[in-house]
């Protein structure tokens, strides 16, 4: 494991925006895939009663979410819906690898009520373990915002949530510095370009509110810098309503190819350098929506 306390910019400057008096912009940090195995669950919930997490998004499907969902209910963070279409996990249903559902979506070739009836699904296991409904709404591998399931997932918010309505996750990612790795770069540019613009032109017709921008994407498979120093990267771009997303776990199953990267998540979060950098950079951390944007 690396040594945080050598992560360039990790200390905070000797002025800190509390000393100054200077206005502090509110960002919310989201961690993915609650539901998805025992130690994500942990982590995530550790964090959030640290107050490192302002929001999680479930997936109401997983082997875990049922047994765990319960011990979401006593924190103070916004809890979402993290609809799936390319893990089965366990269930029956349309599931695709993503390359393969991204194609599908684009030609629009997916069968329309098939998409309608998962996404409903999705939606009724949260409601029956959490007894309510969901702060927001985004999608794992993001694909909430694809052709299709867009649609169908717009016109279901829109009939389910009239008075209460969910915010959307946008996926328009941030300004991204030089710090980062241009192949990092690109995977976040690669995903907002998949949909962004026409899901958060969708929400508005609805009354759903977004994000502001987006950060947190990195292509676990390539090479990149520390989770700490892109986390810098991140926060040093973020404005008001920028959501960042976290794939946080204390402990993962051998099957679970990029585990290491998500326990190095849950280890830099719950550290004094991530209060360092939020403070170096002027941000607290806070639920969306609580938010105006």
């Amino acid at each position: 494991m690396q040594d945080l306390s050598s992560v360039p910019h990790a200390q905070p400057k000797p002025a800190s925006y509390a000393q100054t008096g200077a206005f502090k912009r509110s960002i919310a940090i989201c961690a993915d895939d609650f539901g998805i195995e025992a130690g994500v669950d942990e982590a995530i919930i550790e964090l959030s009663q640290q107050n490192r997490l302002s929001a999680t998004s479930c997936l109401t499907m997983a082997p875990f979410f049922g047994a765990h969902a319960t011990a979401l209910t006593s924190l103070t963070i916004d809890i979402g819906l993290h609809v799936n279409f390319t893990e089965a996990l366990g269930q029956q249903g349309l599931f695709l690898p993503h390359s393969k559902l991204i194609t599908q979506a684009y030609l629009r070739r997916l069968p329309v009520t098939q998409v309608r009836q998962q996404i409903e699904q999705q939606f009724d296991a949260f409601e029956l373990h959490l007894g309510r409904v969901p702060d927001f709404v985004d999608g794992h591998l993001h694909v909430h915002q694809l052709p299709v399931i867009r649609e169908q997932l717009i016109q279901i918010m829109s009939e389910r949530y009239s008075g209460c309505m969910p915010w959307l996750r946008n996926t328009q990612p941030g300004k991204l510095t030089n710090g980062l790795p241009w192949m990092q770069r690109l995977k976040a540019q690669v995903i907002g370009a998949l949909g962004a613009n026409s899901l958060t032109r969708q929400a508005r017709q609805i009354g759903a509110q977004t994000n502001r921008d987006f950060f947190g994407a990195y292509d676990f498979s390539r090479p990149h810098p520390p989770y700490a120093a892109m986390l810098d990267a991140w926060l040093s771009q973020a404005n008001d309503g920028s959501l960042i997303m976290a794939h946080p776990a204390k402990y993962v199953s051998a099957k679970d190819l990029f585990g290491k990267d998500r326990v190095e998540e849950y280890r830099v979060l719950g550290s004094e350098v991530f209060a360092a950098l939020l403070e170096q950079h002027g941000l607290e951390i806070r639920r969306l929506s609580e938010l105006s944007i």
